[in-house]
C-alpha cells in the first residue's frame, strides 16, 4: 500500500501507551510466574515462585486501576467512552454486519474484546487475591471473609480458566496485529509505541 495515501494522526498519549505496556508485561509475568509455579509443585521452589507471582499480581491490579482512573479522566482516545461501540455490537449480532467506516482511535469491535478482557482481569484480581490469602498468608484478605479454605478451592478453577483464556487472547491479538500488518498493510501495532495511528 501507497504511504502517501496513508493518514496519520497522534492519538494515543503517553499514559495510556505506558500503561498498556507495563500491563501487558505484568500478565506475561503472571502468566509465565504461574506455569512455573505449577512446574515446581511440590518443590523446593514452589513458595518462592507463586510469591513472585503475587507480587506480580500486585503490580497489574495497580496498573488496572491506573487504567480505569485514566480511562475515566484522561484525553479524548484514553477514555471508555471511546470504546463504547453498543450501535456497531448490536449491528454484528443482530445482522452480521461489520463497521465499513474507519475511525481514528480504537476499533469498535476489538473494544468489545478489550473491555471483556479488563472484566476477566479484574475477575483474576480478586481471585488471586483471595488465593493469596487461603494458600500463602499474604495479602490484604488474610483476615478477611473471603480467606476461607473453601473459598480458595471453589476460586482456584475459575482464576486458572481465565488465566488460560488470557494466554489465549495474548496469542490472538499479537497474531491480529502480524494479520494487519502483513495483509492490511497498515502497521497497527506501531500505534501503541508511537502513539501515531496510520489509517488507509
Amino acid at each position: 500500500m501507497n504511504g502517501s495515501k496513508q493518514e496519520r494522526r497522534r492519538i494515543y498519549d503517553p499514559v495510556l501507551r505506558f500503561l498498556h505496556w507495563s500491563n501487558a508485561a505484568a500478565i506475561v509475568v503472571l502468566l509465565a510466574s504461574g506455569w512455573g509455579a505449577e512446574l515446581f509443585e511440590h518443590g523446593a521452589g514452589e513458595r518462592a515462585v507463586r510469591i513472585f507471582h503475587v507480587y506480580s499480581g500486585y503490580a497489574l491490579i495497580v496498573g488496572l486501576v491506573a487504567r480505569l482512573a485514566w480511562g475515566l479522566v484522561g484525553p479524548r482516545h484514553a477514555r471508555f467512552t471511546d470504546m463504547w461501540h453498543p450501535r456497531t455490537w448490536r449491528d454484528l449480532v443482530t445482522r452480521f454486519r461489520l463497521p465499513t467506516d474507519h475511525r481514528w482511535g480504537h476499533d469498535p469491535i476489538a473494544s468489545a474484546v478489550y473491555l471483556g478482557v479488563y472484566g476477566m482481569l479484574a475477575v483474576m484480581a480478586v481471585t488471586g487475591l483471595a488465593l493469596a490469602a487461603t494458600e500463602l498468608g499474604m495479602g490484604p484478605l488474610v483476615g478477611g471473609a473471603l480467606d476461607q479454605v473453601w473459598l480458595g478451592k471453589l476460586f482456584k478453577e475459575p482464576h486458572e480458566f481465565i488465566a488460560n483464556f488470557i494466554a489465549a487472547f495474548v496469542v490472538v491479538h499479537v497474531g491480529a496485529l502480524w494479520v494487519h500488518q502483513r495483509f492490511g498493510g497498515i502497521p497497527v501495532a506501531q500505534s501503541m509505541w508511537t502513539g501515531v495511528q496510520i489509517r488507509a
